[in-house]
């Protein structure tokens, strides 16, 4: 029904922190008191006013690690705990402020968007920013005091960095507050601190890779010194996994404020970046988990008994945390207008000397990013909805020859990519790495997760870095020509992987994440064959299992899609010899979803569907005749043209009533063409 198009990943929002180990048992023991409710609040928030610095620490951590329980968040909240952990923040003790940022860090990450507004205008950004630069100020005094690995100036900055970020991602007014009060300059620092700091370093390049997107005012007061902390990030050499993620977020900064380079170095800025996430992508979790899951077991032989009881801390952590996630994830929140994309990431709940799976987190979470990167880098600037592959060309409503608006022949035509973007992609082989990522980390690696209860959590990142590969794929399909991508047989290669994907385990999988990712990058690889007049790979069974699959799915875009490639392999089925039968099974699925499905706009994409498949040509002529496909059209129409004016406006943009519009001028010439090929 339209060019398909890629939303624009935002940054991962939230990123919760959790107690150490051995501050957790006595918040534990706070929980399993009777009380209110079953949550502690009032005791807990009455504890911050007690004149002992360690009551108050004890309190602000035992709020950070209950509000880990998303239900308990409504009854701090009616308790009024964000205004009173505010002023907390300048506690004259360190470890009080630490704490303090930790506990509305955590309320942040597990109470969403809501609670984050709430933090803004209870003020929670001026002691936050004081806590900044305090924070920040004392940085070389406190590195030259410490004696130990633990700096508690930086780790302060650390919590209050992140609490930073969660309220960026989600209020455009600390957005505002973050580029009026020079913040750019505290989080800088912060990145600065890479060579002795690494995980403050990370959280601060977390945070300005949010906050220079979309952010043109921010962009302004950028200056040399700014962009070269950012360019020696992205230049550090250290082959460890968190500085592979560090310089994959330093890349996707440089890329947020491209326009703000000076000319002369855009293209070796630009090499740069992509040069980054192609070695980020070379990556093979399959045999680095494995390496170092081996690795952490060498370490526990000297130290068996504490690897037990941390193993134990944090499969408990792990579980809270992703309730907590869950509960965070639901809705879709937006930013400047558009979709943001939610993806919680718990690894700071992890104790301190869990290196090794912080190293595998670092690795997945850096190829994850490396992929958003590349989809923002092929995706075009216009905001586009959501769920009808956004921005179609019925809209211009041109005639075709058949009398029809122009709708699905269209579909794919590519989107704007520059040519410096667009030889860096291809020199850096990028088409082919993002390819090789749609496959899941051998079995190997995944066993190694499955058997270690604190590694569980991998398994779940490691599905999301394919389903971002796989939107990764549709949008470098939606970006590129044929040729750029090898031609027909490197297609007929990609075509035939992807169904091995969907189709190679007994069943489809039901996971709407990958459904919504896989289905999506079928539809444009589908597309951009049939165009090249290349033969399909998909068999008439695996596409009606697909389609039933997808009538099923919740998520509307996978419908729509499904819908699409339906109506791609069909209209090329047409031009073939004895397809009627197989166009027969096509012309009833596609019926069925344009009577029977709920959402407005999958009926529409149904009906243009249909339009593309019996369009022409004798088989589908016979086919059209079998399935009484006139008598059942002309029963839509008017139920059709009905359902558009009563659910049009409230379920529809208007881009989307457009086409709605287009495609019930379509029906009537459409159900015209059939009665006169009846009476042929």
């Amino acid at each position: 029904m339209g060019k398909s198009k890629t939303t624009k990943f935002k940054r991962p929002k939230f990123n919760a922190v959790g107690l150490p180990a051995d501050g957790v048992k006595e918040a534990d023991a706070e929980e399993e008191e009777p009380g209110d409710d079953s949550c502690p609040a009032a005791e807990l928030l009455e504890k911050l006013q007690s004149p002992s610095a360690d009551v108050r620490e004890f309190a602000c951590a035992s709020v950070s690690r209950v509000v880990q329980q998303s239900q308990t968040i409504p009854v701090f909240l009616q308790r009024d705990a964000i205004r009173r952990l505010g002023p907390m923040l300048m506690d004259t003790s360190l470890a009080v402020r630490e704490t303090a940022a930790g506990a509305l860090r955590n309320l942040s990450a597990c109470g969403g968007q809501e609670v984050c507004e709430d933090m803004v205008k209870h003020d929670v950004m001026t002691p936050l920013t004081a806590l900044l630069r305090e924070s920040c100020a004392g940085f070389e005094s406190s590195a030259a005091a410490v004696t130990d690995k633990k700096n508690a100036v930086e780790d302060v900055a650390h919590e209050a960095v992140n609490l930073l970020w969660n309220l960026c991602e989600s209020s455009s007014q600390s957005l505002s507050v973050f580029n009026k009060a020079g913040l750019l300059d505290l989080v800088v620092q912060c990145l600065e601190r890479h060579p002795h700091n690494i995980e403050l370093a990370i959280s601060a390049a977390h945070c300005l890779h949010t906050v220079t997107e979309d952010n043109p005012e921010l962009l302004c007061s950028l200056n040399a010194a700014v962009l070269g902390v950012v360019e020696s990030a992205l230049l550090t050499s250290q082959p460890a996994m968190a500085h592979t993620l560090l310089r994959t977020l330093a890349a996707g900064t440089l890329w947020n404020v491209k326009g703000s380079l000076p000319a002369a170095r855009q293209a070796q800025t630009l090499n740069a970046v992509v040069a980054t996430l192609s070695k980020c992508l070379d990556l093979d979790p399959g045999t680095l988990i494995p390496e170092l899951r081996r690795a952490e077991e060498v370490r526990h032989r000297s130290a068996p008994a504490a690897a037990d009881s941390e193993d134990q801390a944090v499969v408990e952590m792990d579980e809270e945390a992703e309730e907590a996630k869950e509960e965070a994830a639901a809705p879709k929140h937006k930013r400047n207008g558009k979709a943001v994309r939610v993806d919680n990431d718990f690894s700071d709940l992890l104790p301190r000397d869990k290196e090794e799976l912080k190293e595998a987190t670092a690795l997945l979470t850096a190829q994850q990013t490396s992929l958003e990167i590349i989809v923002n880098m092929c995706c075009s600037d216009d905001p586009s909805d959501d769920e009808w592959e956004e921005g179609s060309s019925s809209d211009e409503c041109d005639l075709g020859p058949d009398g029809l608006c122009d709708g699905v022949c269209n579909l794919m035509s590519p989107l704007c990519l520059s040519a410096e973007v667009h030889e860096a992609l291809i020199q850096h082989s990028i088409p082919e790495k993002v390819l090789k990522k749609t496959e899941f980390p051998r079995k190997e690696a995944m066993d190694v997760c499955q058997q270690i209860p604190s590694w569980r959590g991998l398994i779940k990142k490691a599905q999301r870095v394919q389903s971002r590969a796989l939107t990764c794929l549709h949008s470098i399909l939606s970006a590129m020509d044929a040729e750029s991508l090898g031609g027909a047989a490197a297609l007929q290669e990609a075509a035939q992987h992807l169904s091995t994907l969907v189709f190679g385990a007994a069943e489809i999988p039901k996971d709407e994440e990958f459904l919504e990712a896989i289905i999506s990058a079928m539809r444009s690889l589908l597309q951009m064959i049939a165009s090249k007049n290349i033969s399909q790979c998909m068999t008439p069974q695996q596409l009606m299992s697909l389609s039933e699959a997808a009538t099923r799915c919740d998520v509307v875009s996978v419908r729509v899609n499904a819908v699409a490639i339906l109506g791609i392999t069909g209209s090329t089925l047409a031009k073939e010899k004895d397809a009627a039968e197989t166009l027969q099974m096509i012309g009833n699925a596609l019926l069925q979803v344009a009577t029977k499905d709920a959402n407005l706009v999958v009926n529409g994409e149904a009906l243009d569907a249909l339009f593309d498949v019996f369009a022409d040509g004798d088989e589908a002529e016979t086919a059209s005749k079998n399935i009484h496909l006139l008598p059942a059209l002309k029963a839509l129409q008017p139920v059709f043209r009905a359902k558009i004016r009563k659910e049009g406006r409230g379920q529809c943009s208007p881009q989307q009533l457009c086409v709605l519009d287009n495609i019930k001028v379509n029906l009537k010439r459409f159900i015209g063409y059939l009665e006169k090929v009846v009476k042929k």
